[in-house]
């Protein structure tokens, strides 16, 4: 029996608290061995809302926990404010720019940041005490001064090792490969317009294939069988071998997938009974800022920089299933174990999505559903 979980992997928190950590409510006023935020001035009884998108788990988490240890520790209040899906989350933060619906943004991918970033969302900030510790190749020329990363996730095409193991079948090891016609009718991909996983695999195949090969790529697909759902529930949960019994083999999902079916199998194993095409990931990364109008600037400094610290990045692995941007959070082993980080994930430059995005699906859209 598979795990289950109900939104996708990369950004939903685990139904079940998986190692809730016992996260000490400690006074502070300074970085101390756990990572805790330094608290430079004195914010007691302000109150701080966090906007982010829907699948940020609201309570029973670690990373609720968490929260719960710094307003413990600094006497500020934090609210969680879920404000849809990310685009969503962002048109809304445009529109309500200089007199926001919170005070700290988490989760504007850079598929979505440079809209953020022309609707002068963030306020500048000044420099992060814990921001030594982020990984700087995150940033992909953002501008330091008003966000920084705070996740990092690879969205994949997984595979079912047994489907391909039983049939002796080769498993692809290049997009490129997925137009043989042996490979026909097993690959199903989300719709670009309606998912997130489904335009970073686009994206993927822009960096792969450049402006004008993705287009014939696709088109080799379409006709190669390429399924289209919706969304990624529908896709891993209806369509795919493993997960759901479906038809495709091979599914656009997540490179932090394969741990997630380890954690939450019943009954419990030991071995990944899926795997990511490496060469087909492509790189999100997710940054937070402080939300430009803010009533509690000191507040949201400080919340801001609890999100990058140790004690909080150390959370989420296991409830976000992302990659913590602090480079000093070791991993968890069922992590270690099975997920792969790309050596070289595929990129696209975050102007140029912000350019072409409509474009291209709307291109996508004739070449794949026509």
């Amino acid at each position: 029996m598979k795990f289950t979980l109900s939104r996708p992997i990369a950004r939903v928190a685990a139904l079940l608290a998986v190692a809730s950590l016992t996260v000490a409510a400690c006074g502070s006023t300074g970085s101390d061995s756990t990572g805790s935020v330094s608290t430079g001035s004195d914010s007691t009884g302000s109150e701080v809302t966090l906007l982010t998108y829907d699948s940020f788990p609201q309570s029973g988490t670690s990373v609720n926990e968490a929260l719960d240890a710094f307003s413990a520790r600094t006497g500020i209040k934090v609210t969680i404010l879920s404000a849809g899906d990310t685009g969503t989350m962002i048109s809304k933060a445009v529109l309500t720019s200089g007199n926001p619906e919170g005070d700290v943004l988490w989760g504007v991918d850079q598929t979505f940041l440079t809209q953020a970033l022309d609707g002068q969302v963030f306020a500048p900030i000044p420099a992060l005490v814990g921001v030594s510790a982020i990984d700087m190749t995150l940033r992909e020329g953002t501008p330091e001064e008003l966000v920084v990363p705070v996740n990092f996730g690879d969205v994949c095409i997984n595979y079912d090792i047994g489907w391909f193991t039983e049939r002796g079948l080769p498993v692809p090891q290049e997009l490129s490969d997925l137009t043989d016609p042996i490979y026909a009718g097993q690959l199903v991909v989300q719709n670009p317009a309606t998912s997130s996983p489904g335009l970073a695999m686009l994206l993927a195949t822009v960096a792969t294939f450049g402006e004008t090969g993705w287009i014939q790529w696709w088109e080799q697909m379409a006709a190669n069988g390429i399924q289209v759902t919706n969304g990624w529930t529908e896709a891993y949960y209806e369509r795919f071998t493993w997960a759901g019994g479906g038809e495709q083999p091979m599914v656009v999902s997540y490179g932090s997938s394969p741990p997630a079916e380890v954690l939450f199998a019943e009954p419990a194993r030991d071995d990944a009974p899926t795997a990511v095409i490496e060469n087909s990931c492509f790189r999100q990364v997710e940054f937070a800022g402080v939300l430009r109008g803010t009533s509690e600037p000191e507040a949201a400094q400080q919340l801001l920089e609890f999100l990058i610290s140790e004690e909080f990045q150390a959370e989420l692995a296991l409830n976000l299933f992302v990659f913590p941007a602090n480079s000093q959070v070791d991993l968890p082993e069922v992590f270690t174990a099975h997920a792969i980080i790309p050596a070289n994930p595929l990129r696209v430059d975050p102007e140029l999505i912000q350019q072409r995005r409509s474009e291209w699906i709307e291109e996508w859209t004739a070449r794949v559903l026509r």
